[in-house]
This record gives structure tokens, sequence and C-alpha cells, in this order.
């Protein structure tokens, strides 16, 4: 979360001067407790929230918890963790469905908080969810209010209600009355209504909320805060629940580089829970919130568990069994490797998903620096190719990747690398697919591992060696000639038969064997 970005650096470097310290004394913890509270204010979390956060931590560091733990700054990190969870609300809230459809969603909030696409956002995230929602134009006031829903719904897939054209025109009550009945007849089981917004708190504003949510008895009221107004966001929502009431809370542009702490000051100060958070600018980029995963990507802990549902929803399990089948048999081709690269694509912001794996925060140069549209230029040279060189890539000749890189508007070098990294891939994942362990370039061969046949080729370079004798001193090398003519062993130091190891295993009559007193003393001792 960039908005967050700060906050986590500053509490990461904080943790950071625990680790070298194996037994926390009063001061130690005290210092840390000072650095939280420094990050959080510079972060905009309300004073007092601030106040009675760090009164938690402290208190429970300086606990026995803490004392006697075997790794006292891994707890401290737990403690702060568990309390971040409870000041962003504690266990992740639902939405409230209505016994008797439609369930109707009102949201609320000030002008320019992303009220509109965040109507289309939750009513795409709807139908995923095997829903039918309406959307209902009750902004009359802002100027194309209207036109944009009807814009959002249309990318979102879902029908708008709007009887009046806005800009200043019609009464919004009615229209949000005469919505409900409108998706009972048209068996709507959501009605999301997007209500007018003012660039500040005044009382025609909350009348006319108030209002509407009198008229139309919500299941839920969703007030849309932006996370990067600041400390005024507190002010707002205290506003908003005296005049309005809510039940829970939408962040939006959690994705923006502003100072976002006043937005986890909200379900503190209010004691309303935070239910969905707006990620970007796409549709797509809205989710469920969750405290404990938030407080997670907080303290650069990582969020696997959004990470592998988003992973899910992507990637088709059938697909999945049919890639690994064409790995083992030797079978994958550029096809399945560009069908791969677009399932990864469907799932979202490869930068989004790095950032979510935990210590991310240690990669933030990397992360910026990595450009989502280079899927998209792999795309374009696999599909230059034809249906035979995707399928055998020893096709392709100099002309033909010459023919690949003008088609795709790339250079023979791009060309080359992918071929190579596509063939060094394949490999590293059939060797896998057999049960072996990949031999990663850069490293040698694995303790127990496959390969990738390397004894082979070491035997093939092995030189075949001499059964005479090596000796320098002619009269000696005859000798052992003479005598492995013979057929027997040829004297000198530390010689022994094929297949042996350490001299042992001789065979019978070699001077080297033991005797019987020494074979029953060994057994003798064996058997002690």
């Amino acid at each position: 979360m960039a908005t967050f970005g700060n906050l986590s650096d500053r509490l990461a470097e904080t943790f950071k001067n625990l680790r070298t310290k194996g037994k926390l004394s009063a001061s130690d913890v005290d210092g840390t407790v000072r650095e939280i509270r420094r990050a959080l204010l510079d972060a905009d979390v309300s004073l007092d929230v601030v106040k009675q956060f760090t009164a938690h931590v402290r208190e429970r560091a300086l606990g026995d918890e803490v004392n006697k733990a075997l790794n006292p700054a891994q707890q401290v990190v737990q403690i702060v963790n568990e309390e971040l969870v409870r000041i962003l609300g504690g266990e992740q809230r639902r939405l409230q469905f209505a016994k008797n459809p439609p369930t109707v969603i009102m949201l609320a909030g000030l002008q320019g908080a992303g009220k509109t696409t965040l109507a289309g956002k939750l009513a795409k995230w709807l139908v995923k969810d095997g829903h039918t929602p309406m959307l209902v134009a009750a902004d009359l006031q802002r100027p194309n209010a209207v036109n944009q829903l009807q814009v959002v719904g249309g990318q979102a897939g879902v029908p708008v209600f709007a009887p009046e054209p806005g800009n200043g025109v019609g009464d919004p009550v009615r229209v949000a009355k005469d919505a409900v009945k409108q998706a009972e007849r048209a068996q709507h089981d959501v009605v999301i209504i997007d209500t007018a917004g003012r660039l500040g708190v005044d009382a025609e504003m909350m009348k006319q909320a108030a209002n509407i949510r009198k008229a139309t008895n919500p299941d839920e009221v969703l007030f849309v805060i932006d996370a990067m107004i600041g400390q005024d966001a507190v002010t707002t929502a205290k506003a908003f629940q005296e005049g309005v009431d809510f039940t829970g809370v939408v962040l939006s542009k959690l994705d923006g580089d502003a100072r976002g702490g006043a937005a986890l000051s909200v379900a503190s100060v209010t004691g309303r829970p935070i239910i969905f958070a707006s990620t970007g600018e796409g549709l797509d980029d809205f989710e469920p919130f969750h405290p404990d995963r938030m407080a997670s990507r907080i303290l650069d802990l990582g969020d696997i568990l959004t990470l592998i549902e988003q992973a899910q929803q992507a990637f088709d399990e059938e697909e999945a069994l049919k890639v690994a089948e064409k790995l083992a048999t030797e079978q994958f081709t550029l096809d399945d490797f560009l069908a791969q690269m677009q399932q990864l694509r469907g799932a979202g912001s490869i930068k989004k998903m790095l950032g979510m794996l935990p210590g991310a925060g240690g990669m933030k140069q990397q992360l910026e620096n990595f450009d989502e549209r280079e899927i998209v230029r792999t795309e374009a040279i696999i599909q230059s190719m034809t249906a035979a060189e995707r399928k055998n890539t020893k096709l392709l000749n100099g002309s033909r990747r010459l023919r690949i890189a003008k088609g795709s508007g790339m250079t023979v070098t791009d060309v080359n690398q992918l071929v190579q990294r596509f063939e060094q891939a394949a490999k590293m994942m059939k060797t896998v697919a057999r049960g072996g362990m990949p031999q990663i370039p850069g490293m040698g061969p694995m303790p127990g591992g496959g390969g990738y046949g390397g004894g082979k080729r070491q035997a093939s370079k092995g030189k075949k060696k001499s059964s005479g004798s090596r000796s320098g001193n002619p009269a000696k090398r005859a000798a052992e000639n003479a005598a492995i003519a013979s057929g027997a062993a040829p004297t000198g130091h530390g010689s022994a038969p094929a297949g042996s190891g350490f001299g042992l295993g001789a065979g019978e009559g070699s001077k080297n064997a033991p005797t019987e007193e020494e074979l029953a003393s060994l057994q003798k001792f064996l058997g002690r």
C-alpha cells in the first residue's frame, strides 16, 4: 500500500534496532514506543488514537509475555501487530444483506472522495459474487454526475436507474424511492444509491442524505472516505456519524502517495468497521478490508492470504493440471507459456502482488523499476511466431528471428533472450515435474538432486584409464605389466582392485584380506 509506505519504513527501522538486543530493558521499550509514536503522528494518525495505541503497546511490552520470550524483539513486533489490528477494527466485517431482497446500500461522503467510481467497483464485485445489482443516480447536484455513473455502470456491466438528467434538476429523494420499487419489479437483489457530495460538511447536504436514508431505509450506509485528506478525515467522519450515521466505512485512494494514517483512525474514533478498500483506478482494484492483513502489510510482514485468493480467481485449476501433464511429458510449448503469462496478467498488477510478499519493503526500488509492460512485449514476440515455431523453438534460425523481431516491434536480441529464458524455464520445470532438483544458474549441483544429466556429461569427459602400469621406472613398469598380464595384482603402495574402496574388497587370496582370527575378534566386538 503506497499510502502507508512511509509508516511501514519508519516502523521497520524501529524494529531493526530491537533485533540486536537479547533482553529488553524499560529504557529500550520507552525508546521503541517513542519512535512508534513519532511514526504514527507523522503518518497523520489521530492524536487520541496514538496515545491509546502507544499506552497499550508499552504496557504489554513491559509485561511478562515479553520478559519470558526467547526473542523479545519478535514479541514486540507481535504486540504492535495485534494493536494495529485492534485500531483497524479487529475482525473483518462483511456486508449485511436483507432477508427479503432488494438489499439497499447507500453511499455517502464528501465530493471528490470517489463515491461514483466506487459504486461501479462495488457493483462489479457483487456481480462476481453472484448478485444482480442496480446503480441509482441520486447525485443530481454535481455536473455530469449522472452521465459519469452511466459510463461506470456500462463498464461494470450493471444497469443504471437514472430517470432525471441531473445538473441541478430533479428530486434525489423521489429518485431513490422509485429506484427501490424498480429493483423489486426487475428482480435486482441489490440497490446501490450514489448520493450527492459537497466540498465541505454543510447542513443542506446532511439534510438531503438523512431524507434519502429515511425514505429508503437502507440495510447498509457506507461512508466513503478519501485516504489522502489527512486529519480532516476524522472530523468529517464524526460529522457524518452525527448527521446521517453510517454502518461501515470504505477507504478510497489507498494507492496514493499521501500520508494515509488518518484513515487508520476512522474505525477507532467512530466505532464503525472498515468494510472495503479501493486500491487503484480500475474497477477491479477493489477488495474487502481485512484488519489483520492490512496490519501485516503495514509492518512489512506480507499478505499471503490475499495473494492466494487473487491467484485462485485468476488461474484455472483444470488448465494448471494440463500444463503439469505437458511438463511431465516434455510437451510444454510457447503456446502454453503464453497462456500462463496471460493468466498471470489477469490476476491483476504483478507489482502489487509482489508487494504482498513478506519483506517486500526491502525491494522497494526494484518494485518501482519493474515494468508491467514486459509481459505485453513478450506476448507480442510469441504471437508473431507461426504455430510450428511456437511448438518447436529449434526451427528459429536467424532469418525467422529477424522476421519475428520486425513483426513484434522488438529487436533480434529481445527474441533471442525470450527463447533462451523459455528453454531454461522449461528445462527446470521438466526436472521438477519428474521429481528432480533443478540446477539453478550460478549455483553448484544440489545434494541428492537429479540435475540436468550432468553425470552423463562428466562421464563422457572422463578419459579412459590405462590398464597398464604408470610407473616412471622402466624396470618396475615392465615387472608390473608382466604381473598384470599373468593375472596377479601389481605390487605397489595403496593398490586396490577395481570396484574396491579404501583398499578393501580385494577378494579371495588377497594379501590384504582379514584372517579367520581377525574376523572372529571383529564379530566378538560387534556382538558386545
